[in-house]
Protein backbone atom coordinates (compact mmCIF):
# COMPACT_ATOMS: atom_id res chain seq x y z
CA UNK A 1 0.00 0.00 0.00
CA UNK A 2 1.22 3.49 -0.82
CA UNK A 3 0.07 7.06 -1.15
CA UNK A 4 -0.66 8.74 -4.46
CA UNK A 5 2.10 11.27 -3.77
CA UNK A 6 4.59 8.38 -3.72
CA UNK A 7 3.93 7.95 -7.44
CA UNK A 8 4.49 11.62 -8.24
CA UNK A 9 7.97 12.23 -9.61
CA UNK A 10 8.52 8.58 -10.55
CA UNK A 11 10.38 7.91 -13.77
CA UNK A 12 8.35 6.29 -16.56
CA UNK A 13 10.23 3.74 -18.67
CA UNK A 14 9.16 1.65 -21.66
CA UNK A 15 9.54 -2.11 -21.12
CA UNK A 16 10.15 -2.85 -24.81
CA UNK A 17 13.04 -0.47 -25.49
CA UNK A 18 14.00 0.96 -22.08
CA UNK A 19 13.23 4.48 -23.24
CA UNK A 20 12.66 7.25 -20.68
CA UNK A 21 9.22 8.79 -21.32
CA UNK A 22 9.04 11.36 -18.54
CA UNK A 23 8.17 11.73 -14.88
CA UNK A 24 4.76 11.52 -13.22
CA UNK A 25 3.39 15.00 -12.52
CA UNK A 26 0.00 13.89 -11.21
CA UNK A 27 -2.17 10.82 -10.82
CA UNK A 28 -5.75 10.42 -12.06
CA UNK A 29 -8.50 8.32 -10.47
CA UNK A 30 -11.94 7.43 -11.76
CA UNK A 31 -14.84 9.66 -10.75
CA UNK A 32 -16.02 7.28 -8.01
CA UNK A 33 -12.53 6.91 -6.52
CA UNK A 34 -12.15 3.15 -7.07
CA UNK A 35 -8.88 2.93 -9.01
CA UNK A 36 -6.10 4.84 -10.72
CA UNK A 37 -7.05 5.56 -14.33
CA UNK A 38 -3.84 7.13 -15.57
CA UNK A 39 -0.87 9.36 -14.92
CA UNK A 40 -0.10 12.88 -16.10
CA UNK A 41 3.42 13.47 -17.43
CA UNK A 42 3.03 17.18 -18.21
CA UNK A 43 1.75 19.48 -20.91
CA UNK A 44 2.98 20.61 -24.30
CA UNK A 45 2.16 23.30 -26.82
CA UNK A 46 2.12 27.06 -26.50
CA UNK A 47 -1.15 27.89 -28.20
CA UNK A 48 -3.02 24.59 -28.16
CA UNK A 49 -2.10 23.22 -24.74
CA UNK A 50 -2.61 19.54 -24.27
CA UNK A 51 -2.07 17.37 -21.24
CA UNK A 52 0.09 14.31 -21.84
CA UNK A 53 -1.27 11.21 -20.12
CA UNK A 54 -0.68 7.49 -19.95
CA UNK A 55 -3.85 5.42 -19.39
CA UNK A 56 -3.74 2.77 -16.65
CA UNK A 57 -4.31 -0.05 -19.16
CA UNK A 58 -0.93 0.73 -20.73
CA UNK A 59 0.97 0.66 -17.42
CA UNK A 60 2.60 -2.68 -16.65
CA UNK A 61 4.00 -2.05 -13.14
CA UNK A 62 3.80 0.70 -10.54
CA UNK A 63 7.29 -0.05 -9.23
CA UNK A 64 9.11 1.27 -6.21
CA UNK A 65 11.64 3.26 -8.24
CA UNK A 66 9.93 3.59 -11.62
CA UNK A 67 6.71 3.01 -13.51
CA UNK A 68 7.01 0.56 -16.39
CA UNK A 69 4.79 0.90 -19.44
CA UNK A 70 4.09 -1.39 -22.42
CA UNK A 71 6.03 0.51 -25.05
CA UNK A 72 7.16 3.98 -26.12
CA UNK A 73 3.92 4.96 -27.86
CA UNK A 74 1.71 4.84 -24.74
CA UNK A 75 1.71 8.60 -24.25
CA UNK A 76 -1.45 10.26 -25.50
CA UNK A 77 -3.18 13.54 -24.76
CA UNK A 78 -6.38 14.30 -22.91
CA UNK A 79 -8.15 15.28 -26.15
CA UNK A 80 -7.67 11.81 -27.67
CA UNK A 81 -9.24 9.89 -24.76
CA UNK A 82 -12.97 10.44 -24.40
CA UNK A 83 -13.03 9.14 -20.83
CA UNK A 84 -10.20 11.43 -19.65
CA UNK A 85 -12.60 14.30 -18.98
CA UNK A 86 -14.28 12.15 -16.30
CA UNK A 87 -11.01 11.46 -14.47
CA UNK A 88 -10.14 13.34 -11.27
CA UNK A 89 -6.59 14.42 -10.55
CA UNK A 90 -5.33 13.61 -7.08
CA UNK A 91 -3.86 17.11 -6.77
CA UNK A 92 -7.40 18.53 -7.09
CA UNK A 93 -8.73 16.11 -4.47
CA UNK A 94 -6.23 17.34 -1.88
CA UNK A 95 -7.83 19.78 0.52
CA UNK A 96 -11.39 18.59 -0.22
CA UNK A 97 -13.54 18.60 2.93
CA UNK A 98 -14.56 15.27 4.44
CA UNK A 99 -17.74 15.30 6.51
CA UNK A 100 -20.58 13.10 7.78
CA UNK A 101 -24.15 13.05 6.40
CA UNK A 102 -25.10 15.23 9.39
CA UNK A 103 -22.50 17.85 8.44
CA UNK A 104 -19.84 17.14 11.07
CA UNK A 105 -16.44 18.01 9.64
CA UNK A 106 -14.14 14.99 9.85
CA UNK A 107 -11.12 16.49 8.10
CA UNK A 108 -9.66 17.27 4.70
CA UNK A 109 -8.26 14.99 2.02
CA UNK A 110 -4.50 14.73 2.10
CA UNK A 111 -4.00 11.97 -0.44
CA UNK A 112 -5.28 8.64 -1.72
CA UNK A 113 -4.06 5.28 -0.50
CA UNK A 114 -3.65 2.63 -3.21
CA UNK A 115 -2.73 -1.06 -3.24
CA UNK A 116 -0.30 -2.80 -5.62
CA UNK A 117 -3.03 -3.20 -8.27
CA UNK A 118 -3.69 0.58 -8.26
CA UNK A 119 -7.05 0.25 -6.50
CA UNK A 120 -7.94 3.04 -4.08
CA UNK A 121 -8.30 1.46 -0.64
CA UNK A 122 -8.60 4.64 1.40
CA UNK A 123 -8.21 8.37 1.76
CA UNK A 124 -5.40 9.77 3.89
CA UNK A 125 -6.54 12.80 5.84
CA UNK A 126 -4.43 15.95 5.65
CA UNK A 127 -6.12 17.54 8.64
CA UNK A 128 -8.35 15.80 11.15
CA UNK A 129 -11.12 17.60 13.04
CA UNK A 130 -12.50 14.67 15.07
CA UNK A 131 -11.08 12.65 17.91
CA UNK A 132 -10.90 8.89 18.30
CA UNK A 133 -9.70 6.16 16.02
CA UNK A 134 -9.97 8.28 12.85
CA UNK A 135 -7.57 10.81 14.37
CA UNK A 136 -5.23 7.98 15.43
CA UNK A 137 -5.33 6.21 12.05
CA UNK A 138 -5.24 9.37 9.92
CA UNK A 139 -7.26 7.80 7.12
CA UNK A 140 -10.75 6.79 6.04
CA UNK A 141 -11.12 3.36 4.37
CA UNK A 142 -12.68 3.41 0.86
CA UNK A 143 -15.52 1.21 2.13
CA UNK A 144 -16.69 3.99 4.47
CA UNK A 145 -17.11 6.62 1.73
CA UNK A 146 -20.73 7.43 0.97
CA UNK A 147 -20.08 10.17 -1.56
CA UNK A 148 -16.77 11.32 -3.05
CA UNK A 149 -17.93 14.93 -3.37
CA UNK A 150 -18.21 15.33 -7.12
CA UNK A 151 -21.38 17.38 -6.83
CA UNK A 152 -21.03 19.39 -3.63
CA UNK A 153 -17.25 19.40 -3.28
CA UNK A 154 -17.19 17.57 0.08
CA UNK A 155 -16.68 13.85 0.60
CA UNK A 156 -19.20 12.21 2.87
CA UNK A 157 -18.23 9.32 5.14
CA UNK A 158 -20.03 6.91 7.41
CA UNK A 159 -18.07 7.76 10.58
CA UNK A 160 -18.96 4.65 12.64
CA UNK A 161 -18.02 2.45 9.66
CA UNK A 162 -14.81 4.43 9.09
CA UNK A 163 -13.78 3.86 12.69
CA UNK A 164 -14.25 0.08 12.42
CA UNK A 165 -13.06 -0.79 8.91
CA UNK A 166 -9.40 -1.55 8.20
CA UNK A 167 -7.70 -0.72 4.93
CA UNK A 168 -8.52 -3.65 2.70
CA UNK A 169 -9.43 -4.55 -0.81
CA UNK A 170 -12.27 -2.34 -2.05
CA UNK A 171 -15.62 -3.70 -3.07
CA UNK A 172 -15.81 -4.09 -6.82
CA UNK A 173 -17.57 -1.30 -8.66
CA UNK A 174 -20.43 -2.04 -11.07
CA UNK A 175 -18.01 -1.56 -13.98
CA UNK A 176 -15.51 -4.08 -12.58
CA UNK A 177 -18.28 -6.58 -11.86
CA UNK A 178 -19.46 -6.28 -15.48
CA UNK A 179 -15.87 -6.82 -16.71
CA UNK A 180 -15.66 -10.06 -14.69
CA UNK A 181 -18.78 -11.48 -16.35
Amino acid sequence: MRLGKDLTGKTIVSVTDGRFLGNVKDVYVNSELYWITGVNIGTEGLIKRKTLIIPRERIVVFGIDAILVEDSDVVTDDKELEEADKWMSVSKLRGRDVDTPGGTKVGTVGDIIVNDQAHVIGVALGRVFVEGSIAEKGYVPRGALIDVGNEDGAMTVDLPKAEKLPLEEPEKSKEEQADDE
